[in-house]
């Protein structure tokens, strides 16, 4: 997943960084509300987590604006304010959750994952189709109940084809999956992650889509011409 960590605390900042770069995840950070504004016109993300009192323009401000546009990324809001009214304000404004500061880092993580399992209409917490099972809060995947291991890369192209059965991706939009602005992209990494993935997985769970991108396609179904 690409997260959009905005925070204009150093350290927490640095932390947070750490903590989702270790959970596999593609994380830019940026540290006032402009910039937060800008990144979000500019690139898409699985979701934003937010803190509200921001140099240069307020995190509800930020929120309004992605709602007032209908950019419909899940934002958790992560923050000092403590106050009810502060807590309605944020949900008001367009929230998805909230957790206040100091917070528990295995908490946030677990709300994370909810709001983007919520964000791709799921409910269940395992990703299932066919013999192949992945388990985002343990990254464990399995195929008829066996291990797999997977490498940082390879799940983070599986895990947004896997969670949205019948939806292509393009090379690009997997690509924004794996890198942060300071990446370097390799030109044929997307092919080489997937290539992985079908071998480790099974041929037939990743299909490409002709001119378009990948998919997994739903079961039951047959997937786009390959």
């Amino acid at each position: 997943m690409r997260l959009l960590l905005v925070e204009d605390d150093t350290m927490i900042g640095e932390a947070l960084l750490d903590l989702l770069r270790a959970e596999r995840h593609a994380v830019d950070w940026v540290r006032d509300g402009d910039m937060a504004d800008t990144a979000l016109r500019a690139q898409g993300y699985d979701l934003v987590l937010l803190d509200l009192g921001l140099p240069r323009r307020d995190g509800l401000e930020v929120l309004r604006a992605m709602r007032a546009r209908k950019d419909r990324t899940p934002v958790l809001v992560a923050t000092a304010r403590d106050a009810v009214a502060d807590r309605i304000a944020g949900l008001d404004a367009g929230a998805d959750d909230y957790v206040l500061k100091p917070y528990d880092l295995d908490e946030l993580l677990a709300r994370i994952r909810a709001l983007v399992r919520r964000a791709a209409g799921r409910a269940e917490p395992v990703y299932e189709h066919g013999p192949v099972s992945l388990n985002p809060a343990t990254r464990e995947a399995s195929v008829k109940g066996e291990p797999v291991q997977l490498s940082a890369r390879e799940w983070s192209v599986l895990e947004p084809l896997i969670a949205r059965p019948g939806m292509v991706l393009s090379r690009a939009q997997l690509e924004e999956k794996l890198y942060g602005w300071k990446d370097e992209i390799s030109s044929n990494a997307v092919e080489v992650y997937i290539h992985g993935l079908r071998k480790k997985l099974g041929a037939e769970l990743i299909q490409t889509v002709r001119g378009l991108g990948y998919c997994v396609p739903k079961e039951g179904k047959e997937g786009p011409a390959t």
